[in-house]
């Protein structure tokens, strides 16, 4: 018998699975070259296809981890507590006034006109780490308002608040709307959470309706204005008629809606020139909605009435009677305010009343004498001062850096307390008030975030007056001052954010 090889025994079976329709499943040794190839043909063409397909299944693969940020730039796990950042340390080192002022110097260069002094200091121990004519007396424009910030801070205190109230008219029939320094009126109801607006009109004068009721008023009712407690011209001869146009301030009375501004929200252009009418008139017209319900009619117009209000009467005559009242904000909130956004109005009347507490008129010169003495009495901003206005827009004052540096120190560092309300008030940089639209090029935003200071503009003068905490955790108070500028120089703006951003960044050691 014939021995079969297995080729042959494969191939048999290979034509009977044809013959019979059937797939051939015998995988011998000997299958032939053509099969092998086109299956290893079919496996090099699958591998490409399936890195294609399976990360559809799969997903793609995980990118490798990010180097960790330092904490300082990640995202807050939980609230932070309430005391914020950690105390100083009087430890940390001193910077080498050698090397600070090598890094500040050759940035706080004009652009064109003009030149710049400035001051930098150890906020604990009052070292002068950088100074280029420090005690020179130069115009500070919105700088001023750290001075008039002080002074209303130690005259009124932070707590203080100004009433404005509405008492008993001297006829019948009468109620006198008397301005007591609040110019934040809002003409809607009080809001006990706000500065501005804290005090409303309409609260005042559904607290007026219901007095008159339970007095059984009837018939109609006149609203009279007093607004002398403000004395002297409402408007500084020293102000340029420019800057009065363009609304940069506006005749001084004590009320006002708005800081004397149609809308809150609108901060520049044209504001009413004479605020307590406009408030008074306003006052007016709640009262006329809120007495028809009760049947009480207000008549048209508004009255002056120098005095009629008056709650400190002289012999003989009696105190009127207080129908309504509500309070301002604090004034530490409102110095807060004035310096994030530089309101000139607000200075005034802070200074006006700051006056009246020292025992002073109500008026400019009140004002100025005010902020001062206050300074004298508190031992800082030794030297002579030049004070025309006390918001700043005057071309007439003359302070030096080295004063306004030890104002700043005094309100960090010093042992008032009470000074300590205008810490919120610096702007931050790149942050808020101010210096919000600054320290965003590549030369300055190593700041961002770290300088805190007011600003001081005029057409030809800049000034930045603050305080920051440089790497090696000091504290540093610095005050620099540009006048003469050319006006619109792009780059004099930068340069004092510049070196305020070197202080920041310096381990100057």
């Amino acid at each position: 018998m014939t021995k079969t090889t297995s080729a042959e025994a494969w191939h048999r079976r290979a034509l009977k699975a044809a013959a019979l329709g059937l797939p051939d499943r015998s995988a011998g040794p000997g299958k032939p070259w053509h099969l092998l190839l086109l299956a290893a043909l079919l496996l090099v063409l699958a591998l490409p296809a399936a890195a294609l397909v399976v990360p559809g299944f799969v997903g793609p693969e995980p990118p490798a981890p990010a180097p960790e940020a330092p904490p300082w730039q990640r995202e807050p796990s939980a609230v932070a507590s309430p005391q914020g950042l950690a105390p100083l340390q009087s430890t940390a080192p001193v910077p080498d006034p050698a090397v600070l002022a090598a890094r500040v110097d050759p940035l706080l260069q004009a652009d064109g006109g003009g030149t710049f002094t400035g001051i930098v200091q150890d906020a604990l121990t009052g070292q002068v780490l950088f100074d280029r004519g420090g005690a020179d007396g130069r115009v500070p424009a919105s700088n001023m308002k750290l001075l008039t910030s002080v002074a209303a801070l130690r005259a009124l205190g932070p707590e203080h608040t100004f009433a404005t109230r509405v008492v008993a008219g001297p006829a019948a029939n009468q109620v006198v709307l008397v301005g007591g320094g609040d110019v934040l009126l809002g003409p809607g109801e009080s809001k006990p959470g706000e500065v501005m607006g804290r005090a409303g009109l309409t609260t005042l004068a559904a607290q007026t309706v219901a007095s008159l009721q339970a007095n059984g008023a009837t018939g109609e009712i006149k609203v009279l204005l007093d607004d002398s407690l403000f004395t002297g011209p409402a408007l500084n001869p020293a102000w340029q008629e420019g800057d009065v146009a363009a609304g940069e301030v506006a005749p001084v009375y004590p009320l006002a809606m708005n800081s004397a501004r149609y809308d809150p929200a609108v901060t520049t252009g044209p504001r009413p020139q004479d605020a307590a009418q406009s408030a008074a008139e306003e006052f007016a017209s709640r009262l006329r909605a809120a007495g028809a319900a009760a049947g009480l009619a207000v008549a048209a117009g508004v009255e002056r009435s120098p005095g009629a209000g008056s709650t400190k009467p002289t012999a003989g005559t009696e105190r009127p009677e207080v129908l309504a009242e509500v309070q301002s904000a604090t004034v530490a909130s409102q110095v807060d305010l004035l310096l994030q956004e530089s309101d000139n109005y607000l200075a005034e009347v802070m200074g006006r009343m700051a006056s009246i507490a020292d025992g002073g008129p109500g008026s400019n010169d009140g004002a100025t004498a005010a902020v001062s003495n206050q300074l004298a009495q508190a031992g800082i901003a030794a030297g002579p001062l030049t004070l025309v206005d006390v918001c700043g827009l005057a071309m007439g004052n003359q302070v030096s850096a080295a004063q306004f540096a030890e104002v700043v120190r005094a309100i960090t560092t010093g042992t008032d307390a009470r000074l300590r309300a205008a810490l919120d008030g610096f702007p931050v940089a790149g942050l808020t008030g101010t210096l919000d639209s600054r320290y965003g090029d590549e030369s300055t935003v190593q700041g961002a975030g770290l300088v805190r200071a007011k600003t001081g503009t005029l057409n030809t003068v800049l000034a930045l007056s603050g305080y920051v905490v440089d790497a090696d955790g000091r504290l540093l108070v610095f005050s620099f001052i540009g006048n003469g500028l050319t006006p619109g120089a792009a780059g004099n703006k930068v340069a004092l954010d510049r070196a305020a951003t070197a202080l920041a960044g310096c381990g100057c050691r």
